[in-house]
């Protein structure tokens, strides 16, 4: 496994409990549509993404999903219900295949509590995802259709890459809008020569362009990022 994959498991095995952690970590495929954890279902894991995607979303009685949160390769799922037992608010789905390091959680909880330093890089984490919820919240509140798109676009680009098997359905569902919308702002994109779109996959062509189409809010999660997680490395 590569650890430098993702740079939280990364600080948390250089924080000097390598030997209480080491040999309780296994790697485990994540597969597209995979649930790990349904709302008000405990958490029996706490995943630490090494490629792929997950979403946190939130169902509606009428079927419809909205998503409200991504993790990938820099962070990790379940870690604060590992550290105080609760249950999950969302569905945590596997939005992009991908792998994981998985811990189990009454493990984390174990060495967290003996070390600070690991309870505090959990916590800054937490702190980043709960920053992200918000502003997701404000971003589909107020920014157009297709800043949304470039928003969550270059926030797959993080986590994924330049290609992005991504459907218009799953795009509908991070922006909370139909999917005739999705289809008309991925046109412009694709016109202005930002990004090259066939079904069910997206690739991205012109990040800096791409940047400046999307709105303020993918700016605002990179600094949200540093100040709260990176900081701790």
């Amino acid at each position: 496994m590569n650890r430098g994959s993702n740079p939280l498991l990364a600080s948390v095995l250089a924080a000097g409990t390598q030997p209480g952690l080491e040999g309780h970590i296994k790697v485990v495929e994540l597969r597209q549509g995979q649930i790990l954890a349904e709302p008000l279902e405990k958490m029996g894991r706490v995943y630490f993404p090494i490629s792929g995607a997950v979403s946190f979303s939130v169902p509606l009685q009428d079927g419809h999903l909205v998503q409200t949160g991504l993790i990938g390769r820099e962070g990790a799922v379940g870690a604060l219900q590992a550290l105080d037992g609760r249950v999950s608010p969302n569905r945590i789905i596997v939005q992009v295949r991908g792998e994981a390091a998985v811990v189990e959680a009454e493990r984390v909880a174990e060495l967290a509590q003996r070390d600070p330093r690991l309870r505090s890089l959990f916590l800054g984490h937490e702190q980043f995802f709960l920053a992200e919820v918000q502003q997701t919240a404000a971003c589909n509140a107020v920014h157009s259709v297709q800043e949304k798109v470039a928003r969550w676009m270059l926030r797959l680009n993080d986590l994924i890459g330049t290609d992005v098997p991504l459907t218009q359905e799953m795009l509908s569902e991070m922006i909370a809008v139909r999917r005739t919308s999705v289809t008309g702002a991925a046109a412009a994109l694709q016109r202005d020569g930002l990004i090259s779109y066939k079904r069910g996959h997206i690739r991205i062509v012109d990040i800096g362009g791409l940047k400046r189409a999307s709105c303020e809010c993918y700016g605002a999660v990179r600094d949200h990022y540093d100040r709260l997680v990176r900081h701790h490395d």
